[in-house]
C-alpha cells in the first residue's frame, strides 16, 4: 500500500507542475509542495490520513503565506496594458463634458472616449487638458489638470469615484 501511496502523490505531483506551467497563476504549484511532503510521508509508512492531512496543511500554508510574496515579485517588472495604463495620463476633451447629461468625450492616444468629470454635477469644457484619475466601467473618470495638479500637491492619489467626489467635497469647503 506504502508504494501505491508514493506514486499516487507523485502523479499528483506531476499533475500539480503541469497545470502551473500551463496557467502560470501561482496557485497549483503550493499543491505540488503539499504532494512532495505526503510522498515522503508515504514512503515513511504513515498512515494515509495523515498523508492527506499533511497535503492539505502543507499545500494551505504555502498557498496563504508565500503566495502573496511570489505574485509581488513575479509581478513587480510587469507593464500596465489597456485601460490600466490609462490612469495618469493627459487628454483633451472633444466633446464637452456634462454629468448631469451624460455626455463628454476625450481624445488620449489617438483614441476617443467616453468620459465624466469626478462630481456628479461637474462640467468641463471642449478643449480642455484633463488628466484620467480612475475608471468606472467604461467610461474614463477627469479631472481638469489645474484641478490634478492641486490633488497631487497635496499627495492625494484618486483611485475611485466615490474618492474624488469626497476630495470635491473638501475642495468646496
Amino acid at each position: 500500500m506504502d508504494n501505491i501511496m508514493v506514486i499516487i502523490w507523485l502523479v499528483v505531483l506531476i499533475l500539480m507542475i503541469l497545470v502551473e506551467v500551463a496557467t502560470m497563476g501561482l496557485t497549483s504549484i503550493w499543491f505540488a509542495g503539499g504532494a512532495l511532503i505526503s510522498i515522503f510521508a508515504a514512503m515513511i509508512g504513515a498512515p494515509i490520513w495523515v498523508q492527506i492531512i499533511l497535503f492539505f496543511a502543507v499545500s494551505l500554508l504555502l498557498l496563504f503565506s508565500t503566495r502573496p510574496i511570489a505574485v509581488k515579485y513575479f509581478n513587480k517588472n510587469r507593464t500596465k496594458t489597456n485601460v490600466d495604463s490609462l490612469i495618469g495620463r493627459q487628454a483633451i476633451v472633444i466633446t464637452a463634458i456634462d454629468n448631469l447629461k451624460a455626455s463628454g468625450q476625450v481624445a488620449v492616444g489617438g483614441q476617443e472616449w467616453s468620459a465624466r468629470g469626478p462630481e456628479s454635477n461637474s462640467k468641463i469644457e471642449s478643449g480642455t487638458v484633463v488628466r484620467i484619475t480612475a475608471i468606472n466601467g467604461v467610461k474614463l473618470i477627469v479631472v481638469p489638470e489645474e484641478q490634478y495638479a492641486e490633488m497631487t500637491r497635496h499627495a492625494i492619489d484618486p483611485k475611485s469615484v466615490s474618492e474624488m467626489e469626497d476630495i470635491a467635497a473638501y475642495d468646496k469647503e
